[in-house]
Parts: structure tokens; C-alpha cells; sequence
């Protein structure tokens, strides 16, 4: 029997646009980490977001690693951190020597609770900075987050790697705190096969990121250093494709939007499932759509492995969510600030266990569609 064809979690959609500036480097012969592509992707990518300056770097984990430099981490320093992310929001923390002090969930939006944040404030006053995930696009209680912060006189980093084009009452996610990050790995919204961009509204600060990104070579005719630096920064390449991508990031987030209402709807008769969470003062890219089951239908065998496994027999791609950076071994050592629970467990923990990520390609047709949405409602027949 000849195999499905497969069904992604979220893979590249290219536009055709990508290939004019492409093309563009390459017959002027452009093609190293600088020219016109990187400097009019940056002036594109800060405008539509709404920020005054931005970097483009070869990585979002790069531009992450830049803004905890400039936020002036150092060894010992502690850091009060999302917990329900990827490793690679606070892996850069340990990079400078810093101390992560990881925050719990909040059931409303699954982003870093206020509450939570409060009593990391209490427990540690000395807090440098606060770093910040907008998970699958969601964007956070930022109102609260940021009058924490401002409260206690402390930069916020904000990981906006999956909420690109995401807004909180009208502006965009990664422009409220001193820093702001975006990422264009393979599977975002937008994507530049890999390549990051660092945002901020102090001009000096992106000039010195983009100081460290090119080796901290000095302004002499010999190579000389006065600091570490590293090979960070996005080719003339790599960032035309991002200029291309960019001019469908509209289009593409809307087609998010209808994915992730489409599931709504269909799982509306099944008590046992629960969409992830939106902020109702603010509108997501919805880059990926999550469900989560009920714990009665986890104690009767239907878990979130259940659901994985009936669609990769199918040839569908779905994955867990995020395991919280508080479970990590790499972690076990941090610690960790929760003020409440959900079934025995802190919020994190607890969507952990019992959500999936569904398939949230914006290239999967309506059948391919529908046939996920059939296998998921079949287990509960």
C-alpha cells in the first residue's frame, strides 16, 4: 500500500519573491555577511514590527546571547526566566555566566505568570533582567509584565521567536521591552532557512551588537580586538530570502489564524480537548495550534502520546509541547517559581502533560486538514 503523503507540523512555504533579491546578491557579486539585502532587511523587518533598530544575525539563539550581553549579564547574575519554552531562550543566560531563575505558566495565555514574576522579585531583589517567551504566538499579560519590571527597574529581553506579526493591543510583540528577538528557523512563520534579528530602540545598543557579531573588530586598519567577539551576523543571502518572505507575512499569518479556528470549531463537540489559550487583548499568529486533554481522559488512556502516535501511523507530523526548563535535567539545579498548581502540578508541568501540537502547515489542504481532524476525533468515539 503506497504511503500518505505527509502531513507537516509546520515546514517552509516559499513565495517566489525570495529569488529577486537572491538573485540580486548574487549578480553584484554580494554575497558575504553584508550588503543590501542585510541593511534593507533590517530597516523592513524593525518598520513592520514597529521598532527603531534592528540587527540581523544568523540565529535567533544569536540575537538572544546579544541582548543578555547588552543587558549587561555577567557570571552570577540572576535571571527570571520563562519556564514554558525551548532550551534556547535561556540557554545565552548560561553562556555570560548568568543565573537562571526559572518562572512558571499562567493558565490564561500559557506565558510567564505576573504572579509568579512578583514573587521571583520578592525572593530575588536582585534580579538583572527578566527574559521573556510568547509562546506559539500568544502574546503575554504584558501590561503586568511590564509594570513589574518597570516597578523594580529591570530590562525585559522579549523571545519573540514564534510571534512574529503577533500584537498586544496594537503593537507588535517583541517591542516592549529593551530587547526584542525574532527567529526565521525552517519551521516560523516566516523563515530564512535559519537567521535571527535582534530589535531595540536604542540605536547605540544594535551598533554594538552588530560590533560583537563581526569578530569586535575595531575601527583600524590591521585586525585588532579589544573584546570577544563572534562570527553572528546574516548573509546578503540569507537575508534576501527574508526580504521576500516578509512581503507574505500577512498573508501567511492569516492562514495561521484560519488553521487554529478550524481545529476551534471541529473540536467544539469534544468535551475532552481544549485549544491553547488566546489573549484576548491581543491577536496571535497562531504559528502553531495545541489542544489539551482533560485529565479524566488521560485516566481512561487517551493521552497526548495516544494522539501522536495514531497520526505519525497516518504519516502526520505533530509534537509535544515544550518540556518546562524546570524538568530539564539540564536545569536541576535552578530554581523555580511557582504560586499555583493545576492537577498536582505547576501550570507548566501541567499543559506539558497533557497537550499536542497539531499539524499548523499553511500549505496542508483541506483534506489533509480534515484528515487529521478525523483521526484525533476518532479516539474519542
Amino acid at each position: 500500500m503506497e504511503k500518505q503523503k505527509r502531513i507537516f507540523l509546520s515546514s517552509p512555504t516559499m513565495n517566489g519573491h525570495e529569488m529577486e533579491y537572491i538573485q540580486e546578491a548574487f549578480d553584484t557579486k554580494w554575497v558575504a555577511p553584508l550588503g543590501k539585502n542585510v541593511d534593507e532587511f533590517e530597516n523592513e523587518l524593525a518598520a513592520y514590527v514597529g521598532s527603531k533598530h534592528a540587527a540581523a544575525l544568523s540565529a535567533g539563539t544569536a540575537a538572544l546571547h546579544l541582548a543578555v550581553k547588552l543587558a549587561g549579564i555577567g557570571p552570577g547574575d540572576v535571571v527570571l526566566s520563562s519556564s514554558l519554552t525551548f532550551a534556547a531562550t535561556c540557554n545565552p543566560v548560561t553562556y555570560e555566566g548568568g543565573k537562571l531563575v526559572f518562572i512558571d505558566a499562567e493558565k490564561d495565555t500559557w506565558n510567564m505568570s505576573p504572579e509568579a514574576l512578583e514573587e521571583g522579585f520578592r525572593k530575588y531583589p536582585e534580579t538583572k533582567a527578566v527574559l521573556l517567551a510568547h509562546l506559539y504566538g500568544t502574546p503575554a499579560k504584558m501590561d503586568e509584565i511590564m509594570g513589574i519590571c518597570e516597578k523594580h527597574g529591570v530590562p525585559l529581553i522579549e523571545d519573540a521567536a514564534e510571534a512574529l506579526g503577533s500584537t498586544y493591543k496594537g503593537r507588535g510583540c517583541g517591542t516592549f521591552g529593551k530587547y526584542g528577538i525574532f527567529s526565521f528557523n525552517g519551521n516560523k512563520i516566516i523563515t530564512t532557512s535559519g537567521g535571527g534579528m535582534l530589535v531595540s530602540d536604542s540605536e547605540k545598543d544594535i551598533i554594538k551588537a552588530r560590533f560583537w557579531a563581526t569578530q569586535a573588530r575595531e575601527a583600524a586598519r590591521h585586525y585588532e580586538h579589544k573584546e570577544i567577539g563572534y562570527n553572528y551576523r546574516m548573509s546578503n543571502i540569507v537575508a534576501g530570502i527574508g526580504r521576500g518572505q516578509l512581503l507574505t507575512l500577512d498573508e501567511y499569518k492569516e492562514k495561521k489564524q484560519k488553521i487554529y479556528q478550524r481545529y476551534q470549531s471541529a473540536f467544539a463537540d469534544v468535551p475532552e480537548i481544549r485549544m491553547n489559550p488566546l489573549n484576548l487583548d491581543g491577536e496571535a499568529n497562531n504559528w502553531l495550534s495545541c489542544i489539551t486533554l482533560e485529565p479524566d481522559c488521560i485516566k481512561r488512556g487517551i493521552t497526548p502520546l495516544t494522539i501522536m502516535e495514531t497520526l505519525e501511523k497516518e504519516n502526520i507530523e505533530s509534537r509535544p509541547i515544550w518540556k518546562p526548563m524546570e524538568l530539564q535535567p539540564v536545569f536541576s539545579d535552578n530554581d523555580f517559581i511557582q504560586v499555583e498548581s493545576n492537577n498536582g502540578k505547576s501550570i507548566g508541568a501541567d499543559i506539558f502533560d497533557r497537550g499536542v501540537c497539531l499539524p499548523s502547515d499553511i500549505k496542508n489542504t483541506d483534506e489533509e486538514m480534515e484528515r487529521v481532524i478525523q483521526l484525533v476525533k476518532t479516539l474519542f468515539r
